[in-house]
């Protein structure tokens, strides 16, 4: 078993790049020693598609207190709740 481990650059987030394109910056970790920082690169069509992937994943779970707006639970009056 390797020792890869690939996640979000902390203190850098997602910023827009050429052609209207995401881009998030990722490190890449081999053993827990720094080896390279890479971007993913995202059109607004594929992170529509990634933000709806991970809504419905973390639908069951309730969202933290710092979760952005769209984790929280929609109430309508006299109706069901939404997300």
């Amino acid at each position: 078993m390797t020792d890869w481990r690939i996640g979000p650059v902390p203190g850098r987030g997602l910023r827009r790049a050429n052609g209207g394109e995401l881009a998030l910056p990722l490190q890449i970790l081999h053993g827990g020693q720094h080896c390279a920082i890479a971007r993913l690169e995202l059109t607004p069509a594929e992170a529509e598609q990634l933000h709806a992937a991970l809504c419905y994943a973390l639908g069951e779970q309730s969202p933290p207190p710092d979760a952005p707006e769209c984790r929280h639970p929609v109430r309508y009056p006299g109706g069901r709740q939404r997300y």
